[in-house]
């Protein structure tokens, strides 16, 4: 009998074991499963190469220690570096380690997080074949924790982009990165939730949370799928003692992707508003309403000469759909218009008095203010990497003042001194009163052999400068 009933149970633990193989083999690579050994080698033989350390010097408070930014109860320590020369003189430094992502090869492009590489004064890093590069850092964005770098190499391997409206909770993914400063380690969990919020309510946030254990020094690093494409960027942790607890954060790839156009453009992400406060439709506020809507963002107030009111948005208004995606709450709107680009053209749909409306609305400044009327949003000049359109300046401003709307960071403009709010006054000395005008003087320009750059006068914060533009 006994006999009998271990034969059962043998059974049963076989096809519990089977069962749990044909699971895991789901996730494994073909390769792999060839093999005859289920095994995540084959596809991290391709990713692990575009997965980086990072090594940060950065200038320290003047202390007996000096230790980054990171979780409570995770702070590394670091000591003090004499200034060569002079032994009784000492100037403070903290070194650090995180990780990072290459994403383009051929430009030699890496993301990482925002508080690795924050008041660094060199960044250097380090390849899977042991190449040292140093690195450039071209833009960092607090908000999401993101930065961008460059490094001048050959034979770089990047990653391919995952589809992330595909991920799904308990899918399996791995995380890549240099815990602790011991070097590259790879960990394996699954996705625990998806668009997470509220760590920290003034970032934008949408975070896949994992169990897969990352640890300080994790940050920067990849989190992929079990084809090996990226579906995010470690950045956070929920730890009492710095250690993993299963409870760690990455930024979604769509939202990297959005973050990496604006750093590579123009060095930081000159977030856009609609000039509206709105709050998520509960059960309550729908009941106050008297509607029949369980999802979308209400608009509760409206900005005076904001792109909102330009646009013929009102107080009420639902917001349920932003350039065909549907807008499921409040925070969800916040973090799509806040990485749009100023000035981009984008359709709202909202529900007003039980009809569906649709709008379209031009994003507006940091202030929510509308950046250009309709009559000309659709006219402007491109100079030397910068965008130049007539706008007005102010409420009490009849007249339009011709005003840089953005400046590519790298360009001849950006090098010159050139930056956003700009109002050109004069062209190698003659007053520029429209668009029309500062066409016909840059283009005569272009056709002089006699000058080799540009002359601009222009106001900021009410400061008349010269620029020399070549």
């Amino acid at each position: 009998m006994i006999r009998g009933i271990s034969k059962k149970l043998n059974n049963v633990f076989g096809l519990v074991l089977l069962t749990l193989v044909t699971v895991q083999a789901q996730a494994i690579s073909p390769e792999a499963l060839k093999q005859g050994i289920p095994s995540l080698a084959p596809m991290l033989e391709d990713v692990t190469a575009a997965v980086v350390n990072i090594r940060v010097t950065k200038s320290a408070p003047v202390s007996g220690r000096y230790f980054f930014d990171v979780p409570e109860g995770a702070k590394r320590f670091f000591e003090d570096l004499p200034v060569p020369g002079n032994d009784k003189q000492r100037r403070p430094y903290a070194t650090g380690a995180g990780s990072g992502v290459i994403v383009d090869a051929r430009s030699g492009l890496i993301i990482t997080n925002h508080h690795v590489v924050e008041g660094a004064s060199s960044i250097s890093v380090h390849l899977s074949d042991d190449r040292m590069l140093d690195a450039s850092l071209l833009g960092s964005d607090a908000s999401t924790d993101l930065a961008l770098l460059k490094v001048e190499a050959e034979d770089l391997t990047d990653i391919d982009f995952a589809d992330v409206g595909s991920v799904q909770v308990g899918d399996y993914v791995v995380a890549i990165g240099n815990p602790f400063g011991i070097g590259q380690t790879v960990t394996s969990g699954i996705v625990s939730a998806l668009g997470r919020a509220g760590i920290n309510n003034d970032n934008y946030e949408d975070f896949i949370q994992t169990d897969a254990a990352i640890n300080v020094g994790n940050s920067g690093g990849a989190l992929v799928d079990m084809e090996g494409h990226l579906i995010g960027i470690n950045t956070a942790i929920i730890s009492g003692s710095g250690g993993s607890n299963g409870i760690g954060f990455a930024v979604p790839v769509d939202m990297v992707s959005t973050v990496m156009k604006h750093l590579e453009r123009d060095g930081e992400v000159r977030r856009g508003m609609l000039g509206v406060t709105i709050a998520d439709v509960t059960p309550e506020l729908a009941t106050a309403l008297d509607i029949d809507m369980d999802y979308g963002a209400v608009v509760t107030s409206i900005l005076p000469n904001s792109a909102a009111e330009k646009a013929g948005v009102e107080i009420s208004d639902i917001i349920v759909e932003i350039d065909g995606k549907e807008v499921q709450g409040s925070r969800q709107l916040r973090n799509s218009v806040g990485l749009m680009l100023q000035n981009q053209q984008v359709e709202l749909v909202l529900h007003r008095n039980g009809e569906r409306k649709t709008v379209r609305v031009r994003i507006g400044d940091s202030n929510g203010g509308a950046l250009v009327s309709d009559a000309s949003a659709t006219s402007s000049v491109e100079f030397r990497g910068a965008q130049v359109a007539a706008k007005e300046i102010g409420k009490l401003h009849k007249n339009k003042q011709l005003v840089v709307l953005s400046s590519s960071r790298g360009g001849a403009a950006w090098s010159a001194g050139l930056r956003e709010g700009d109002v050109i006054l004069k062209v190698n000395q003659q007053a520029i009163t429209d668009l029309a005008d500062f066409k016909t003087a840059i283009t005569a320009e272009k056709e002089s052999n006699d000058r080799r750059f540009f002359v601009l006068t222009v106001l900021r914060e009410g400061r008349q400068m010269l620029l020399f533009i070549p």
